[in-house]
């Protein structure tokens, strides 16, 4: 292969590989007796190793000390991780293309870029003007976008969806909007939240907790006082009960 042909097949520019061979990154090829380079399938694995990687965000330096512990391995394995790497962007796009869909088949603002698990959890809800359940579907959207959702997370918080119990405690947390921060009802209510969650939801939560840094504070600051309260001991007795 040529360097335009190689170029061409890696999907980088000739620019770049030029720019690889003068600071060592990918070895200069041998040559044609017409002076063109001639680039062989493992001149082209190498050069796709060096693009997946950089764009990853490994610098150069850390591009090339990769590649010198990895000097010794077949060409057929490094193939097959290509491949298994290909493979792996494919259905990300795929996914990707279907949340595309979905914002595209929905009316005007409408939309929502869930994924189709948390879509489905939340088509179970029934139609409520509580304040508490819109705020509990904002938070999960946020986790869903961040990726610390997930099908089986979502799986088990289908019975919360559709029992009616659970939308009479969000009305009982709505209540608490002007409420002083030692409301007597405050403790019963947070109780009767945390009694609520089926064991399945917390073996469903990924090792380490659902929680990014940073997420609970924001989020109590979102409710008033007493809710506020209410929220974190519900949040404290989740990491408890998550650790039994």
């Amino acid at each position: 292969m040529r360097i335009g042909e190689i170029a061409a097949l890696v999907g980088v520019t000739t620019r770049a590989i030029r720019h690889y061979h003068h600071v060592g990154l990918l070895p200069e090829p041998e040559r044609r007796p017409n002076g063109y380079r001639a680039y062989s399938v493992r001149d082209a694995v190498l050069l796709a190793r060096v693009r997946r990687l950089t764009e990853l965000g490994l610098s150069l330096d850390e591009v090339r000390d990769v590649l010198a512990d990895d000097a010794g391995r077949e060409l057929a394995d490094v193939l097959e991780e290509l491949d298994a790497d290909l493979a792996r962007q494919e259905a990300e796009i795929g996914e990707r293309r279907r949340r595309l869909a979905a914002l595209l088949a929905a009316a005007p603002g409408e939309g929502e870029p869930l994924s189709p698990a948390l879509a489905a959890l939340l088509a179970q809800t029934p139609p409520t003007d509580s304040p508490a359940a819109a705020k509990d579907r904002e938070h999960l959207t946020l986790l869903d976008a961040s990726g610390s959702g997930g099908e089986e997370l979502y799986a088990a918080l289908g019975p919360l969806a559709t029992d009616p119990a659970v939308l009479a405690l969000y009305e009982r947390l709505d209540a608490l909007a002007d409420a002083a921060v030692d409301d007597p009802r405050i403790p019963a209510l947070a109780a009767e939240l945390v009694a609520a969650v089926p064991d399945e939801v917390f073996a469903a939560i990924p090792a380490g907790g659902a929680v990014v840094a940073g997420f609970k504070e924001a989020l109590l600051a979102e409710y008033a006082p007493a809710q506020a309260e209410v929220v974190r001991r519900v949040m404290e007795a989740f990491v408890e009960r998550g650790r039994g």
